[in-house]
């Protein structure tokens, strides 16, 4: 071989070797690189990061229309981002869902239709295949005050009242990226309700405050309930006709071995979105919940007011602005 051909091929190997060192050094979330065969020269991700931020709207405006009806105006934000980190037998996933919306019907004052922060961290060691030990944090709340309408006076809830803080030990089943069940025979669950009004009133199952015979305020109401109980967390994503309809299922049961067991609290959020082009979507979102600490005003026959607790049920439909990565 000759001197000239021996000096281009061996700049060549050194331009390769200069790029594929450059390239594992640039590329974010990396771990490290195994060059003994030619399928490990793939970079191994550790972290993947997904998120989804979506404005919605819709408009009803009316002029001299004979049938009735009046003007109304909504607009709904959500922000689901997702951060999985995998190592070796370690997997940790984190997930960040947020949404705030308001809506204005005639000349009524806007109210809101939409307001969650909802926070999960699922820390898991490989047990076998598609098992691992696992530990669950979960953290939720809203943004702002909320009101039994027309009654806008009087708070029925605000942030951080209430606000749920859960942690939890058990087996989590991840057969691949698209389901996942955390399934938790031990769980502590623990409700806040920072708002003394709502706290004396016993609001979301605290211990209400004491009054005497005359009304005079005894004791305060407890800002905290602290349950011990059993809890499953079912989460399934997937995206459908080359990716331009997504689907989300988050359901959840938390049982309080400490009182009434039998009472489970079921909550049940379905969301899909239909990508009509690459920053515009549909989306559809219901989200069904039943809590028997969480209670409603209802009349009886007789015309009695008593608190009970009812499934609660929110569905959403707007068309918008989305963003993907």
């Amino acid at each position: 071989m000759q001197g000239g051909t021996k000096l281009k091929i061996l700049a060549l190997l050194f331009i390769v070797s200069i790029s594929v060192k450059v390239k594992a050094f640039s590329t974010p979330f990396i771990v490290e690189q195994d060059t003994t065969t030619a399928d490990t020269l793939k970079p191994t991700p550790t972290w993947v990061i997904k998120g989804n931020f979506a404005i919605t709207f819709s408009q009803i405006s009316l002029a001299n229309w004979v049938a009735g009806g009046e003007n109304a105006i909504s607009g709904n934000g959500s922000t689901l981002i997702t951060a999985n980190y995998s190592k070796g037998k370690n997997k940790w996933d984190n997930t960040l869902d947020v949404g705030y919306g308001l809506t204005r019907q005639g000349k009524d004052k806007q109210i809101k239709n939409e307001d969650r922060i909802d926070i999960s961290s699922i820390y898991g060691r490989n047990a076998s295949k598609k098992w691992y030990y696992s530990t669950m944090l979960g953290f939720k709340t809203q943004f702002a005050k909320g009101y039994k309408y027309p009654n806008d006076s009087t708070a029925i809830s605000d942030f951080m009242a209430p606000a749920y803080l859960q942690l939890s030990l058990g087996m989590n089943y991840k057969p691949n990226n698209l389901f996942n069940v955390m399934i938790s025979p031990v769980s502590g669950k623990l409700t806040i309700v920072n708002v003394q009004e709502l706290a004396n009133k016993g609001s979301f199952g605290v211990t209400p405050a004491k009054y005497d015979e005359n009304g005079n305020l005894i004791k305060q109401g407890e800002n905290t309930r602290t349950e011990l109980g059993g809890s499953v967390k079912i989460l399934y994503t997937n995206e459908f006709w080359q990716k331009k309809v997504g689907f989300r299922s988050k359901t959840e049961f938390f049982s309080n071995y400490m009182d009434k067991p039998q009472n489970i609290d079921i909550s049940w959020d379905i969301t899909i979105e239909f990508r009509i082009t690459t920053y515009i979507s549909a989306k559809v979102q219901t989200w069904m919940l039943y809590d028997n600490d969480q209670k409603v005003e209802v009349k009886s026959q007789n015309g009695e007011t008593k608190k009970v607790s009812k499934v609660q049920v929110k569905e959403m439909l707007g068309i918008g602005f989305a963003y993907k990565f």
